[in-house]
């Protein structure tokens, strides 16, 4: 007779890189990158992940302005 080991239940882990899909690609989320460099204390990589997600945030507000605007002139 063979015996089989239930499966427990799989636990999500967070991971570093996570992201949302849409239609242009993938969106990276830095709050988890820019608390645990935080947590480690390195200020090297706190810099980097800092440029990183002010470079993302700049790009996105511009993408952001060109919706409205597209959006704005579909209304009128």
């Amino acid at each position: 007779m063979t015996t089989t080991k239930k499966k427990s239940p799989r636990r999500r882990t967070a991971s570093k890189k996570k992201s949302t899909t849409f239609a242009g690609g993938a969106v990276p989320r830095y709050g988890v990158p820019i608390r645990e460099a935080i947590a480690r204390g390195d200020l090297d990589e706190m810099q980097r992940v800092a440029t990183m997600a002010r470079r993302w945030l700049t790009d996105t507000q511009a993408a952001l302005d060109k919706l409205d605007e597209y959006l704005s002139s579909r209304r009128a």
